[in-house]
């Protein structure tokens, strides 16, 4: 249950309500996050534009979210029930409202099962299993998100089985709606999604509506202060739409309060998949973007400075003159409080 204990259940500063260890519990849990936002390259007025991935690309001083996320964990059963207000909430969750036109707030709504020490049941909606980064802002160390991540999937609604194999292994099998698809399934078709994982490193696959994804991420501890990430996948959308990357994560912890982290991606796309933006006459782009954060904690709350520079093959962005440009420079500075 990687994506839904890193988005859900083990954010920093659970309240525990019922502080007996053995006893059913319930917690409420979350984040609010705020940033400011600046192209170093680019207006920043109403021509103002952002690097092509989700989250933190609204200019100036902008909200995140609000999440709240409400949960019980009984001996055998137990819900999560995790909440979302603001932009970033509403980008997580773009495929709604499907069925009330009063819009959406859920980002996760599922139950669970422990059938046994080694088999958990878990029906409903959950984030996905796929991928590096997540939605929460907290358990993310970069602020602004990676290509990869942004165009895979989000989040699925459907039934799925985790199985701990034993020796550090693990296994999840699932069902699930066509991607995205969080309220109900308009179209009758279903999506298959199996994960193996070893040692907290993870090989994922999915296939929804005739397109799949195959998709690693890991990371090893090569010190005490120094950790090592990587996610890479390939996506085939069928008629020669793809997309395919990597991403490279080192982090260095310089005291107990302060971390400084490097997101090094390579994200390439055929087809005209449309994720760089202009795209050339055959539909093939590619981009590589350095994102640099750093990371101090007081408290229960973040603040992370971040450096941006995206380049692309083709003229994805604009310039002071606004002329078409190549590359893209920016800053932002978050604040992420976590309760």
């Amino acid at each position: 249950m990687k994506k839904i204990i890193l988005s859900a259940i083990a954010l920093v500063g659970t309240l525990t309500l019922n502080a007996q260890e053995d006893a059913p519990s319930f917690s409420l849990s979350g984040t609010v996050d705020a940033y400011y936002r600046a192209n170093l390259s680019a207006p920043n007025d109403e021509d103002a534009i952002a690097p092509g991935s989700s989250f933190a690309q609204l200019p100036g001083f902008a909200l995140g979210m609000a999440n709240v996320i409400a949960s019980y964990e009984g001996e055998k059963v137990g819900f999560v029930a995790d909440l979302a207000f603001g932009p970033r909430g509403t980008d997580a969750i773009f495929a709604s409202p499907m069925y009330s036109n009063t819009g959406d707030i859920v980002n996760q709504l599922y139950v669970y099962w422990n059938v046994s020490e080694s088999v958990t049941l878990t029906m409903g909606n959950f984030n996905t299993f796929l991928g590096y980064e997540v939605i929460s802002p907290a358990a993310n160390f970069n602020y602004s998100t990676s290509y990869l991540f942004s165009y895979g999937p989000f989040s699925h609604t459907g039934l799925k089985a985790d199985f701990d194999l034993g020796n550090d292994w693990s296994l999840m099998a699932a069902v699930m709606n066509p991607t995205d698809a969080t309220e109900y399934n308009p179209s009758g078709d279903y999506g298959f999604g199996l994960q193996l994982g070893y040692a907290g490193q993870y090989l994922n696959f999915l296939d929804s509506q005739g397109a799949y994804e195959i998709d690693f991420t890991g990371g090893l501890d090569l010190s005490d202060s120094f950790f090592l990430g990587l996610n890479a996948a390939y996506f085939d959308g069928g008629d020669d739409v793809s997309f395919a990357g990597v991403a490279l994560y080192p982090q260095l912890a310089t005291s107990d309060s302060f971390s400084l982290g490097l997101r090094a991606e390579y994200f390439a796309e055929t087809g005209e998949f449309g994720a760089i933006g202009a795209t050339d006459a055959d539909g093939d782009a590619d981009v590589l973007a350095l994102t640099l954060t750093g990371s101090y904690t007081v408290g229960n709350l973040m603040i992370k400075p971040e450096l941006r520079l995206d380049s692309a093959s083709d003229e994805a962005f604009l310039d002071n003159d606004l002329s078409g440009s190549k590359s893209l420079s920016s800053f932002v500075l978050a604040a992420v409080y976590s309760f």
